[in-house]
């Protein structure tokens, strides 16, 4: 037997019942010679650490935007820590951790620079229909690669579209990213608010740390602790509904005082403008663009080439380019 086989052997003999077998995937779009040592799913984890879209990650805001002090999260450590709880998770239910760890890793590739901020800028200059998700799924399908792709499987591509809104992934595996990310972005933009000095510990509403913890670490605990207590032995993923809604409480504290703080957001304004700004510079000159992009507007449109090109970029690579184009140089 090579190591795959015995990979997918071993699935069969510890997985839970309602664990995705790899060897029950839905495949590629675009076949490829089985690798001897790794699962299908092992492969498109290590295609998506070492694509370009996941370097990306690293100049990509979280919350705060452009942080000059590098202890403030950003788009990969964020995905590090959804990626850390998702595999707790699936290790606890006995799951697919390959899936879950591809999927966790896959979920932000589409991220706009300035996070949230650069989404809504998308949605106002390119289509209202525009996602974070959707486009990390159109990442990996369309954009790495020189315009290849990654060829990720359909159950790795359906957790990531699936990972936030209404729709549930097809798998558990998939299903446990929708918990993840919001376990893991309620507690570390808490952390990082005492951090930038716009919250106190003592400002966190005591019913919520009643049942949640007073810590970063207890609090991360409890939630991870009540999916795999609510979960265990079901053909479902779920959370213990006096945890889920102490954390919704939370979710809702934190759009009440850090997202929409005018203190957290002082350069939002700038940063749309500016992103803005380069959309429209790039529809009326596509020809500037990257050959990838350029290729795109003629096979597609301008305007899906420029959103491709614009959400792709990092916060600092916009803001050199923004300069580049827009702020004169002095004359020597």
């Amino acid at each position: 037997m090579t190591v795959c086989e015995r990979f997918l052997a071993r699935e069969k003999q510890t997985l839970s019942k309602y664990a995705f077998f790899t060897s029950d995937t839905r495949g590629r779009e675009k076949s490829c010679t089985p690798c001897p040592n790794r699962t299908d799913f092992q492969r498109d984890r290590d295609r998506i650490i070492h694509s370009k879209a996941f370097r990306r990650l690293t100049h990509k805001t979280q919350v705060f935007i452009f942080p000059a002090d590098e202890h403030y999260r950003t788009r990969m450590t964020h995905t590090l820590e959804v990626t850390q709880i998702a595999r707790i998770i699936a290790r606890a239910l006995m799951l697919n951790e390959d899936l879950t760890e591809a999927a966790a890793l896959g979920h932000d590739l589409g991220h706009t620079p300035f996070g949230h901020t650069g989404e809504a800028v998308m949605q106002q200059c390119y289509s209202a229909d525009f996602t974070h998700y959707q486009q990390s799924v159109r990442v990996v399908e369309k954009l790495e690669n020189n315009g290849e792709g990654l060829n990720l499987t359909w159950e790795v591509r359906d957790a990531i579209l699936n990972h936030t809104g209404e729709n549930l992934a097809s798998t558990l595996e998939g299903r446990i990213i929708k918990f993840a990310d919001r376990i893991a972005y309620v507690n570390h933009d808490i952390d990082d608010s005492f951090r930038a000095g716009i919250l106190k510990p003592e400002d966190i509403p005591s019913d919520i740390s009643q049942i949640l913890g007073n810590t970063q670490s207890e609090r991360i605990n409890c939630m991870v602790s009540a999916v795999i207590d609510a979960s265990t032995d079901k053909n479902e993923i779920c959370m213990e509904k006096n945890v889920l809604d102490a954390m919704m409480k939370m979710r809702a504290f934190l759009f009440e005082r850090v997202y929409y703080n005018p203190a957290a957001k002082t350069e939002e304004v700038k940063a749309m403008n500016l992103l803005a700004k380069l959309y429209e510079y790039f529809v009326r000159y596509p020809h500037k663009m990257p050959e990838l992009f350029v290729k795109i507007a003629d096979e597609e449109s301008v305007e899906r080439a420029v959103c491709d090109y614009v959400s792709g970029m990092t916060d600092r690579y916009a803001i050199e380019l923004y300069n580049e184009l827009f702020i004169p140089r002095v004359w020597r």
